[in-house]
């Protein structure tokens, strides 16, 4: 028996989230369980960094599995892709020791939340439908980075769940606000999220740049412990599971490279 760690990218769009459904719905999970099933000695069993909600993107989810296949290490990652869609592909395989838990032995998570503002100019609006939320409304962009800088540190952010029966408290690492011409994408990092959390930091943030809320006026919405208090939901498809780190966070750790929208 082996314990093979593989890192995964996939667009979300078509997926009903990571995590197998009772309905029988597609998940990124069911998908690669029936590519693992397809390979003598492997156990169709897969676990994730990180669950994923639909529509949600990956682009390098870490997962392991355990198998005793003969494959060539090697040759894992090209008989994995072998039998999988277009949507998910394997990026790397290595062998791991067994007490190495894609879930549990990790230190901190990374996201990325992609914004565009469209307003007269709707260029690749069509194209990139599915990868980013297009705004049409003129936002204060520096009062939203301003804001983005309160969510560091050690904070209750039961305004920010949704339906959570787990501690709210975490630590944010990073939360920062990237603007790139009309591109905008907020980087966050932390010991672990909560249900929706970055979806609705940046629903909190467009309530800033819109004028309805103050930067200075995060941490008493923190300490309110109200999600009625803080913005909505934004849609799924702008979010992106960017990174699962297996040592202690390093504030020096560059911001991921972004995948061109178009």
């Amino acid at each position: 028996m082996r314990r093979i760690r593989v890192t995964l990218e996939y667009d979300g769009s078509d997926f009903y989230g990571w995590q197998l459904q009772a309905g029988g719905e597609r998940t990124v999970q069911g998908v690669i369980e029936r590519a693992l099933a397809d390979i003598p000695g492997a156990r169709p069993r897969i676990i994730a960094a990180g669950r994923t909600d639909a529509g949600v993107h990956a682009l390098a989810m870490t997962a392991h599995y355990d198998t005793e296949d003969t494959i060539p290490l090697e040759r894992v990652q090209k008989a994995l892709n072998a039998r999988l869609p277009d949507d998910i592909r394997v990026l790397s395989a290595e062998a791991v020791d067994e007490g190495f838990h894609a879930q549990f032995s990790c230190r901190y998570r990374r996201y990325l939340y992609r914004l565009r503002q469209v307003r007269s100019d709707e260029r690749g609006v069509a194209l990139a439908r599915r990868r980013a939320l297009h705004l049409w409304q003129r936002l204060e962009v520096a009062a939203m980075q301003q804001a983005a800088r309160y969510f560091v540190g050690s904070h209750d952010f039961a305004a920010l769940a949704t339906d959570e029966t787990r501690s709210t408290t975490r630590t944010v690492y990073r939360c920062r606000l990237q603007v790139s011409e009309r591109d905008l994408a907020l980087h966050v990092a932390a010991d672990g999220f909560l249900r929706n959390m970055v979806r609705a930091l940046v629903g909190t943030l467009l309530w800033v740049g819109e004028g309805r809320l103050r930067p200075e006026q995060i941490p008493a919405l923190l300490q309110a412990r109200d999600r009625r208090q803080a913005g909505h939901n934004v849609p799924p498809h702008g979010l992106y599971f960017v990174e699962a780190g297996y040592t202690a966070w390093d504030e020096a750790l560059p911001d991921p490279d972004l995948p061109k929208l178009i």
